[in-house]
């Protein structure tokens, strides 16, 4: 294959990392939901997805899985491929950006279940040969991201290394070399800040405990028990067949196609596993819903502290253990938002994880590239929350 052309990369490669127009219809075979109520719901929120890709800067194409006991509902606009023109399918792969954090913590907090790990655990006792200086951190301000870790992704030297060659292939396990000789930003627990370092170290606790790979425990731990069949965390930068390609829209110039821009090594457990839509509806009914963990597990991760989710997600955000929960206007879901160039994700559910939202657009959305843009997207996540919602 032959390598894709390298990326404009207008914005620095730490911000898109940190945290990191044609229309279709909601039609055909996979799309649940009849009656013409339903119709009438369908056309409404297809309408608001219509004018996200005409939006200034908005992505070639977005899907919406809604799912609520044993209804589906796809609501979709655009197009997965500008060349193509096809429309974006539930089986179609994406970077999931930073809802890959839920995952480090399914795998963290099934660990904490089977007693091989303590969210009181510390980064002294797990992983000494870290810098002296962070060994107090917990794995629970790790995964609540309180943890003061300085953010690798917007080291100098990370960053640099990527804009000579996107497709670096970094040491997963030694991303946290680049910010080995920085003190704590805060003192641990003191207060919240998003860091992409915490979710490695998340990472790398796993393994030490089990002495297994992170992927072989993803595999065990997660995709298994919740039946993810096209869930992988790669090392390069292919993507998996079918894909929806990933966009940077920066007008005036053409859309650019960035899906295979970087590589996944050097994002790992904070954000490179690649997913579909269905595979993700399945793991945050999972996930949110405590499939994979005790009630008394499901409690910790629970503990809400003041922190949004990176991009932020709809209503108000608070931070609990790798999952967040955005109390809108129209009730409470609990889940995960990412971003990474070419891709924008919200991943939600109820509760009781008997409904849920999985939200993906083709282009990468956040407060430091796209601000106007964001307000407008979580103002229509919200909309969607609320029809997931309704009775």
């Amino acid at each position: 294959m032959p390598l894709p052309r390298r990326p404009r990369l207008r914005t620095s490669l730490g911000v898109l990392l940190a945290a990191a127009c044609l229309a279709g219809a909601v039609s055909g075979p996979a799309d649940a939901g009849s009656g013409s109520g339903s119709a009438d719901r369908d056309r409404a929120l297809r309408k608001q997805l219509e004018e996200l890709v005409r939006s200034p800067g908005g992505p070639p194409g977005v899907i919406a899985v809604l799912r609520r006991e044993g209804d589906s509902r796809v609501v979709r606009a655009g197009t997965a491929d500008l060349d193509s023109g096809r429309p974006i399918e539930t089986d179609d792969h994406t970077r999931i950006a930073s809802t890959a954090k839920a995952f480090s913590g399914a795998v963290a907090l099934s660990l904490v279940d089977r007693r091989a790990l303590s969210l009181d655990d510390t980064i002294g006792r797990r992983l000494p040969s870290l810098p002296r200086q962070w060994h107090a951190v917990t794995l629970r301000q790790l995964l609540n991201h309180t943890s003061g870790l300085p953010d690798y992704s917007q080291a100098p030297e990370f960053v640099s290394i990527l804009m000579a060659d996107p497709h670096h292939r970094f040491d997963s396990r030694r991303l946290l070399d680049f910010v080995a000789d920085r003190p704590l930003l805060f003192p641990p627990g003191s207060r919240y800040q998003y860091s992409n370092s915490d979710n490695i170290a998340v990472a790398l606790m796993a393994e030490a405990v089990t002495g297994r790979p992170y992927e072989q425990l993803l595999r065990a731990l997660v995709y298994r028990p919740l039946d993810l069949r096209d869930t992988s965390l790669p090392q390069g930068y292919e993507m998996p067949e079918p894909y929806m390609h990933g966009y940077d829209v920066t007008p005036p110039d053409p859309p650019e196609d960035v899906s295979e821009a970087l590589g996944a090594s050097g994002v790992w457990a904070s954000g490179g596993i690649v997913s579909t839509p269905a595979d993700l509806t399945r793991f945050i009914r999972g996930y949110a819903g405590g499939a994979l963990i005790s009630r008394a597990t499901l409690r910790e991760q629970r503990r809400w502290i003041e922190g949004a989710s990176e991009p932020a997600g709809p209503g108000e955000n608070e931070a609990g253990a790798a999952i967040f929960r955005y109390s809108t206007r129209c009730g409470v879901v609990l889940g995960h938002t990412g971003n990474f160039p070419g891709y924008t994700q919200l991943i939600a559910a109820t509760p009781d994880g008997r409904r849920s939202l999985t939200f993906t657009l083709t282009t990468q959305v956040n407060k430091a590239t796209k601000p106007e843009l964001l307000e407008r997207l979580r103002a229509v996540e919200e909309n969607f929350v609320c029809a997931l919602l309704k009775n």
